[in-house]
């Protein structure tokens, strides 16, 4: 047993070709089986190994025999992908673009706001050598250290391929065009090169790189780290399908994420718009879900400056240089380095925090470096619904305290993978002036949210709790099963400071169809930025 193949998924690819050259010049030969096992007769030494198959391309790498364990041979298919790296940068600043591609494609630059905007045509792109363009994957487990796109066969200046960030700050996508007409598109995240608006806006990165499973894993696949062989049938392997007992977050610790990888969960169709229904498994929660926030701000003519979650971290966001901060949809994962500094804002320096999201700041992440992070998942059974029943909200209260004490709310069980409206509780409230809604009436009927669809109460929902401040009262709930609405929530700080709640994943799918919802919000952000 020499080792294992896999692709991207660390999925088993059978029938790929191997040449073991020694360094004595002896040549053996091989193929993949169908669980990817790859066997052959070799004596210890140094080898080099070509390996390849049809519709995955061919790499070479070496070998010192004899070895520790397995090794993990990475192939990667044939297709239309890539990334910006740095995936965040401020105006002024230099990405470049990382594109793999087993044909020509043509590149554009697009800003997203309430219409896609195109900023200019970047340009076609091949080489003259054959399969030019096709990147090359380290072996091994490269979630942890980076899938490193342009590192090899990228020597010279003239083969980097970077764009300089627009003066405009917001959520910039890359098209990418294939000549067979493959497309694929990934976002840029551009901050401003000094406060400008009077609103900051988080982009949720940090939650969108732990569900990201590109490579093999993410916090919810292989989140403890992969197992000896690559799958060949997930349903009869991972014990998440086989297992009744299968805990999801149960090791004493995780191997690290790494930010450089691409991020298929958030592409978003060519001829995809802000009020189409958001289709799939995963766009209904990170980037795509989080645009109809975005260009509903751009819609109702609010200025904003839109930033990484990871440069609220790295301290790019200056809190102190805004009146209100806005996060949405799916903020799960944060630092406590983030937390905290969000928290004393909003309590001791007056801040305004919009949460119009579910399940959010509910486990701490923690930085390795700038762009590799381990989450703290804890190994305490199923996840934070198991955290709840002894005496935990959350896995952030593991580890500091419930994310309640600031947002006033925090995730529950019931109501999971549901979608209702919300029912006004306090039609008194100032938040529903000019809805002419009434106690009992209902909003929030309208929603793009197509994996939990129902409303904008939904997918994960947010509840007040005992850590919730005093003064965190309902003032609508969502008409999930099982009691499990979300709560909207609405309290001051003796700062001065605010906080609105939604408590709901689901809310800005909402946003650009459902004018109750619209209007709340639009109440909220005068409010808080006046």
């Amino acid at each position: 047993m020499i080792g294992y193949v896999s692709d991207e998924r660390y999925v088993a690819v059978p029938d790929v070709l191997f040449e073991f050259e020694s360094e004595s010049g002896r040549v053996v030969e091989a193929r993949s089986s169908i669980t990817g096992a790859v066997r052959a007769d070799l004596e210890p030494g140094s080898w080099n190994v070509a390996l390849g198959r049809d519709g995955y391309g061919a790499k070479r790498t070496t070998l010192e025999l004899p070895l520790a364990e397995p090794h993990h041979f990475r192939l990667l298919r044939d297709q239309l992908i890539g990334y910006m790296w740095p995936k965040w940068v401020r105006s002024g600043e230099r990405s470049e673009f990382r594109v793999h591609s087993d044909e020509a494609y043509k590149l554009e630059l697009w800003r997203y706001g309430w219409e896609k905007e195109l900023v200019r045509t970047i340009g076609w792109y091949d080489e003259h050598g054959p399969r030019a363009t096709v990147q090359i994957t380290p072996d091994g487990d490269y979630t942890q250290t980076g899938v490193q796109f342009n590192h090899r066969g990228y020597a010279r200046s003239a083969h980097k391929q970077f764009l300089t960030a627009p003066d405009r700050s917001g959520l910039y996508y890359l098209h990418a065009k294939g000549e067979s007409g493959a497309f694929f598109s990934f976002p840029w995240l551009v901050a401003p090169d000094r406060p400008r608006a009077p609103l900051a806006v988080l982009a949720a990165n940090i939650n969108w790189n732990c569900y990201n499973n590109f490579g093999g894993r993410s916090n919810y696949i292989h989140a403890d780290g992969f197992t000896p062989s690559p799958a060949m049938n997930a349903r009869l392997e991972l014990l998440r399908y086989t297992d009744p007992d299968h805990m999801l977050f149960a090791a004493d610790h995780y191997p690290p994420l790494s930010f450089d990888r691409p991020e298929p969960i958030n592409h978003i169709d060519e001829d995809e718009r802000i009020t189409d229904p958001i289709e799939g498994r995963s766009n209904c929660h990170v980037a795509p879900a989080e645009w109809r926030f975005f260009g509903w701000l751009d819609r109702e003519g609010y200025d904003y400056d839109l930033y990484a979650e990871t440069q609220l971290h790295d301290g790019t966001l200056d809190l102190s240089q805004y009146r209100a901060l806005a996060v949405s949809a799916h903020p799960e994962y944060w630092s406590a380095k983030m937390y905290f500094a969000l928290k004393e804002w909003v309590f001791e320096g007056g801040g305004k925090l919009l949460y119009l999201g579910g399940n959010g700041l509910n486990c701490e992440v923690e930085f390795l470096d700038d762009t590799t992070i381990t989450v703290h998942n804890g190994p305490y059974g199923g996840g934070f619904f198991h955290l709840q029943k002894i005496g935990y909200e959350s896995r952030f209260h593991l580890r500091h305290e419930s994310e309640a004490n600031l947002l006033g709310v925090t995730c529950s069980e019931t109501g999971i993978m549901t979608g209702a409206p919300y029912r006004v509780i306090e039609p008194g409230h100032w938040i529903f002036e000019n809805t002419g809604l009434r106690q009992g009436d209902l909003f929030g009927e309208e929603c793009l949210h197509m994996r939990c669809p129902g409303g904008a109460s939904g997918h994960e929902t947010d509840k007040v709790s005992a850590s919730s401040p005093a003064n965190a009262k309902p003032l609508a709930k969502g008409l999930n099963p099982d009691d499990g609405g979300a709560e909207i929530v609405c309290f001051d700080t003796p700062s001065g400071g605010h906080v609105f709640s939604v408590g709901s994943i689901s809310w800005p799918a909402s946003l650009p169809v459902d004018e109750q919802v619209s209007r709340i919000t639009r109440n909220v952000l005068q409010r808080f930025l006046a």
